[in-house]
C-alpha cells in the first residue's frame, strides 16, 4: 500500500476471478476461432483494480485456485495496487475458466468452466472479517450467491460489512449460463436487493429483472426500495440514467471506436465508488452526482476501446483527456 492510498478510505470487492479466453479473432463463434488469449477477469476483481488504477483504495475478497492462473491473478491484483489479504487458495480446485467470444457488434457470449471452481468453495470462516470491516464501501455481484458454500460467505460478508458501517454496492453482472434456470437467476438475484444502497444494472439486467421490454423510468422505479440510495442503469451507447430519492435523470455516454465491452461496467462502477467513498453527500447532490457520472462514462467507453477488460482500465488522466477531448 503506498502512502498516497495509506489515507484514503478503502473500498472492498468481493466474489470471483478468474481467466476469460478470448478469441484472437472477433465476430467469430468459439468453435471458429483460430486462438485464445487469456485475459485476467472476473467482475469485482475488475471492480478493484478500476479503483486502484483510478487511485483509490481497494481490496479484493475471494477464493482462487492453489494453481498458476491462481496465483497469476493474485499477482495481479498486486501489481495493481489492490490489496490482496482477503484471498483465499483452494487446493482441491480450479480457478475459474471463461471462453469469451466477442460478435461482430462486440457484445459477448461466454461458456465457462466450473465444475466446481475454487471461488465457489469459498467458505464464511475464511472470510478476513478485519480486512472486511474496514470497508467504506462494500461492493459484490450475484454470481457468489449461486452455490454453497460461497452463497453463505457472501451473506456473512455483506452482513459483517454493513453492520461495521459500509456503503453496500451491488452490480448484479447476471450470467445467466452459470444459474440453474432464469427463475432460479431472478429469485436469487432479488433475494439481497433491498440491503443494497448503490445498484448498477444494465439495460438487459433491467429487462430481466422486471420482465418488462420497456428502459423507462416507470420501469426502473420498480426496483427501487426504501433502503436504496442510488439507483444506475447503464445503456452502453446511450450513456446511463439515474435515480435517487430526491431527483433523477441521464448522462450521456462518449463515443469511442468501441473493441470489446467487457468490463465497461466494471469501469463504470468502480469509478462511481472511487468518487463517493470520501464523500457519500454527492449522492444527494445533482449538479456534483452529474460529473462523477460523466467521468464514469468516461471510464466505461475507454475500457470497450481494447481487449479485455483489466488491460483496458483507465487512469484518471485518461478519462479527463477523453472528457475534455469530447
Amino acid at each position: 500500500m503506498t502512502s498516497s492510498t495509506a489515507d484514503k478510505n478503502l473500498i472492498v470487492s468481493f466474489g470471483e476471478m478468474l481467466i476469460d479466453f478470448v478469441p484472437t479473432v472477433s465476430g467469430v463463434s468459439l468453435a471458429e476461432a483460430p486462438g485464445f488469449l487469456k485475459a485476467p477477469g472476473g467482475a469485482p476483481a475488475n471492480v478493484a483494480i478500476a479503483v486502484a488504477r483510478l487511485g483509490g483504495k481497494s481490496a479484493f475478497v475471494g477464493k482462487l485456485g492453489d494453481d498458476e492462473f491462481g496465483h497469476m491473478l493474485a499477482s495481479i491484483l498486486k501489481e495493481n495496487g489492490v490489496i490482496v489479504d482477503g484471498i483465499n487458495f483452494d487446493e482441491g480446485a480450479r480457478t475459474a475458466l471463461a471462453f469469451v467470444t466477442l460478435r461482430a457488434d462486440g457484445d459477448r457470449e461466454f461458456m465457462f468452466y466450473r465444475n466446481p471452481s475454487a471461488d465457489m468453495l469459498l467458505k464464511p470462516e475464511e472470510l478476513n472479517l478485519e480486512l472486511i470491516r474496514s470497508a467504506k464501501v462494500f461492493h459484490y455481484g450475484s454470481i457468489s450467491l449461486i452455490v454453497e458454500p460461497c452463497r453463505s460467505a457472501h451473506l456473512k460478508a455483506m452482513e459483517v460489512a454493513k453492520d461495521a458501517g459500509a456503503l453496500l454496492s451491488y452490480d448484479p453482472n447476471l450470467r445467466l449460463p452459470l444459474w440453474p434456470s432464469a427463475e432460479n437467476a431472478r429469485e436469487q438475484i432479488m433475494s439481497i436487493w433491498e440491503k443494497a444502497e448503490v445498484i448498477k444494472v444494465s439495460d438487459v439486467e433491467l429487462e430481466f429483472l422486471t420482465g418488462s421490454t420497456k428502459i423507462d423510468d416507470e420501469s426502473a422505479m420498480s426496483l427501487w426500495h426504501p433502503n436504496l440510495k442510488l439507483l444506475l442503469v447503464t445503456l452502453g451507447e446511450n450513456g446511463c440514467n439515474y435515480y435517487t430519492k430526491h431527483f433523477h435523470g441521464s448522462v450521456d455516454a462518449f463515443h469511442v471506436n468501441t473493441i470489446d465491452t467487457t468490463g465497461a461496467g466494471d469501469s463504470f462502477i468502480g469509478a462511481l465508488l472511487c468518487k463517493i467513498v470520501d464523500d457519500q453527500s454527492i449522492i444527494e447532490d445533482e449538479p456534483r452526482l452529474r460529473e462523477v457520472l460523466k467521468f464514469a462514462n468516461a471510464c466505461g467507453a475507454i475500457t470497450t476501446t481494447k481487449k479485455g477488460a483489466i488491460p483496458a482500465l483507465p487512469t484518471v488522466d485518461e478519462a479527463l483527456k477523453l472528457i475534455k477531448g469530447a
